[in-house]
């Protein structure tokens, strides 16, 4: 069995000759790059010194070559378009250090030259004579957002405004996509993911406009969630509107690449965090259900792929109005939270959605365990999970810097070694 026919057959919720794996076939199952660097160290891959490529510069995730693909046994590969989070192409790549000195390669407009305090700023297209979208710390390793937020007067508020990312995908982007689609499904046996997501209803990481140079309308996250009541019907219009243009998109989307992608990204509203919702499930029906359920159909009806909803948090309360809305897959699986048990989501929506995710808690045992705690929980997930598919092994969420790579090589193994 191949890693597409693995994947497939794990979406399809039947059981698979080993684990399936991701990490890296989507921006929130990849490791920083200080992880990569150190993992590629550690197994003896590069020389030292050698930088790694960061592919999706926002979280600072670096590139899981087809090298360290092999020996984690990963079975997915991503699908995305040329431009990275704060809207500039990867290419023309330059060498570049983080605080810590791990050597990394960025693209030519990421900028590299640090503020008086030491930190980092990142600019929407790469133009400087923008204000900055996102700020990286003096000593950290990925960028926090920077609210662009202008006075908002209720009485001019234009939809337009927040729509103005939402835009018709271009020609060049789509050829771009088909060839490298075609490449991967004709050259490998990978599954393909994609990260192409135009149904972004509310993602708090998009509303900031971290590629727009000077964002309009509603775009401080806080203001953003207090409009979810206060300003309801102006929601509802801006979600109309991306609706007509996602659609088209789904349907472009389609027409270059056809069904060789195995899923794609549909949703990344985070609607849960640690003890709760952010929003009760009355409002998450009232006003993000009929346009998801809208997408989620088109796809269903017209492609072969699974879509899936990543959201973290405590969101258990919610899953079967996302099975409802017609999500096949749900991530990062956020096994820490509140309500969040793995035996309890197995039992009770198991047969109905699959589990990308949830394969090792992030916040405490990969940073905080020792290998043995991360070898006992991998495999006690596992075994919850895996039985009648439905379950694709990764960690909840990206791999944060600075984890013991012990740990790290600890979840490897033990993937690989699991026998169903």
């Amino acid at each position: 069995m191949n890693s597409r026919e693995r994947i497939k057959k794990a979406l399809n919720h039947q059981e698979t000759d080993k684990i399936p794996v991701d990490f890296g076939g989507t921006f929130a199952t990849g490791m920083n790059v200080n992880i990569v660097y150190k993992l590629r160290q550690k197994l003896e891959l590069d020389k030292p010194g050698t930088p790694v490529k960061v592919i999706e510069p926002f979280q600072m995730l670096g590139e899981i070559g087809d090298d360290l693909r092999k020996i984690i046994g990963i079975d997915c590969i991503p699908l995305h378009g040329k431009e990275n989070f704060f809207g500039f192409e990867n290419n023309k790549w330059k060498e570049w250090k983080l605080f810590d000195g791990t050597p990394v390669l960025v693209p030519d407009l990421f900028n590299i030259i640090p503020e008086k305090d030491g930190s980092i700023f990142q600019y929407p297209q790469g133009d400087k004579s923008a204000s900055p979208c996102a700020k990286m710390p003096k000593t950290g390793y990925c960028f926090e957002l920077i609210m662009r937020q202008e006075k908002i007067n209720d009485g001019c508020l234009d939809v337009s405004d927040n729509l103005e990312e939402f835009t018709l995908i271009s020609d060049e982007n789509l050829e771009y996509l088909k060839e490298k689609a075609r490449n991967l499904y004709d050259n490998t046996k990978y599954s393909l993911f994609g990260n192409i997501c135009f149904s972004a209803f509310g993602d708090v990481a998009i509303v900031p406009g971290p590629t727009l140079k000077h964002p309009k309308g509603i775009r401080d996250i806080s203001e953003w969630y207090v409009s979810l009541i206060t300003r309801k019907e102006y929601i509802r219009k801006i979600f109309e509107g991306q609706l007509e243009i996602a659609l088209e998109n789904y349907k472009r989307l389609y027409r270059a690449i056809g069904n060789k992608i195995e899923a794609i990204w549909i949703s990344g509203q985070d609607f849960g965090f640690q003890s709760g919702l952010f929003i009760s499930v009355d409002l998450y029906k009232d006003l993000f259900k009929q346009y998801l359920i809208k997408v989620n159909k088109w796809i269903h009806e017209n492609t072969s792929w699974k879509t899936m909803i990543h959201t973290c948090g405590s969101v258990e309360t919610l899953i079967r109005e996302f099975i409802e809305t017609g999500f096949n897959i749900i991530n990062p699986v956020q096994i820490s939270a509140f309500n969040m048990n793995p035996n309890h989501l197995k039992n009770k929506y198991g047969k109905n959605i699959t589990f990308w995710g949830g394969g090792v808690d992030t916040q405490k045992t990969l940073p905080f365990g020792t290998p043995e705690d991360v070898k006992k929980e991998v495999k006690m997930n596992i075994k919850i999970f895996i039985k009648g598919g439905g379950f694709v092994f990764s960690a909840v969420h990206n791999i944060m810097p600075n984890v013991p790579i012990e740990n790290v090589i600890s979840m490897i193994e033990t993937v690989s070694n699991y026998k169903i």
